[in-house]
C-alpha cells in the first residue's frame, strides 16, 4: 500500500475494465477515461503505458493497481454479484444517465442478457417506464421481476409489435452483439429520440438515412464509464439494492461454461470464484 493511498488494508475494493489512461487528454481530464484519446489501458490483455508490458487481467487472487483506478465497493453489496457491475452495470448506467432516463421517459432495452438485465434494473430504479424488446417471450416473467413494465417479442417476422410501438420510445439501448435491422428499431423512437448501441456486432450494420431524418432521431454509441461515474453507479446500486444476477463458477468448470456463454444460456453473468484458484 503506497503513501497517501485513499484505501486501507481490509477495504472492499474493485478494479474495472481499465487500469490506466493517459491522464492528460480532454476526456481523461473530464473524468471520461474510457474515451481516452490515446486509449485506456485495458485490464485484460491490454498494454501498459510503457507500450510493452501486458496487463494480466483479474482472474487471480491478487492484482496490483494504481489507486486512481480502484473503486470502493459499498458494504451492502455482495462481492460476487457486484463484480459484473464494473462492466455490465456501468455499461448500462452511463447511457441511461447521459440521455436522462427518468420519470416520464419511455426506455426500451433490446435484449435481456448480461447487459440488458442490468439496464432493466437501473432504468426501473430511475423511475423510467422500461420495456424489454426480445426475440421471444421466454424471459418475460424474469424481466417483470427485475422491474420491466412491458415486454415485447420483436422477431424479424413480427410486424405487429413494430407497428404498435412506432414512435413510442424516448430512448432505446441496443445491447446485442449480433446483427439486427437497426432501421426497424430506430422507427420505434419518438421525435428527438435516441438509440444507443452498446453491443459490438462482428459485421457492419446497414443504416438508412430516412430512419433518422424523418423524426430528427439520433443514433449513438456508448462504452462503459469513467472512474467517477463508475463509483457513482456503485453508490446508486447500493442505495437501490441492485446487483447482477449471476451463476458462481469454479475456475475448473470454465471449459464447461464457455459453450453456454456462446449459446446465451447464462442467468445472467458467470462469475469465477477466485477461492477456487487456490
Amino acid at each position: 500500500m503506497g503513501y497517501q493511498v485513499p484505501h486501507k488494508v481490509g477495504d472492499r475494493v474493485g478494479v474495472g475494465c481499465f487500469v490506466d489512461s493517459c491522464r492528460k487528454c480532454g476526456p481523461c481530464l473530464g473524468g471520461l477515461e474510457q474515451y481516452c484519446v490515446e486509449g485506456p489501458t485495458l485490464t485484460y490483455n491490454g498494454v501498459e503505458r510503457d507500450g510493452q508490458t501486458r496487463t494480466q487481467g483479474g482472474y487471480s487472487n491478487k492484482i496490483v493497481a494504481d489507486e486512481n483506478y480502484v473503486l470502493r465497493i459499498p458494504d451492502n453489496l455482495p462481492m460476487d454479484r457486484t463484480a459484473p457491475l464494473l462492466c455490465a452495470g456501468i455499461t448500462m448506467y452511463s447511457p441511461l444517465m447521459h440521455w436522462k432516463a427518468g420519470p416520464g421517459k419511455k426506455v426500451g432495452i433490446i435484449g435481456l442478457g448480461g447487459l440488458g438485465h442490468m439496464g432493466v434494473k437501473i432504468a426501473h430504479a430511475l423511475d423510467a417506464e422500461v420495456s424489454v424488446l426480445s426475440h421471444s417471450l421466454k424471459k418475460q416473467d424474469e424481466a417483470k421481476k427485475m422491474g420491466a413494465d412491458k415486454f415485447y417479442a420483436t422477431t424479424s417476422s413480427d410486424q405487429e409489435s413494430f407497428e404498435k410501438l412506432k414512435g413510442y420510445f424516448d430512448l432505446i439501448i441496443n445491447t446485442l452483439s449480433v446483427e439486427i435491422d437497426w432501421n426497424r428499431y430506430l422507427n420505434l423512437l419518438t421525435l428527438d429520440g435516441t438509440m444507443v448501441v452498446v453491443g459490438l456486432p462482428e459485421n457492419e450494420t446497414p443504416l438508412g438515412a430516412a430512419s433518422l431524418i424523418n423524426a430528427r432521431r439520433s443514433l449513438a454509441g456508448s462504452v462503459i464509464g469513467g472512474i467517477r461515474e463508475t463509483q457513482a453507479m456503485l453508490d446508486f446500486c447500493s442505495k437501490h439494492n441492485i446487483a447482477s444476477d449471476i451463476e458462481l463458477l469454479q475456475i475448473q468448470k470454465v471449459n464447461e461454461a464457455y459453450p453456454r456463454v456462446v449459446k446465451s444460456d447464462v442467468r445472467y453473468r458467470f462469475v469465477i470464484d477466485t477461492k477456487s484458484l487456490d
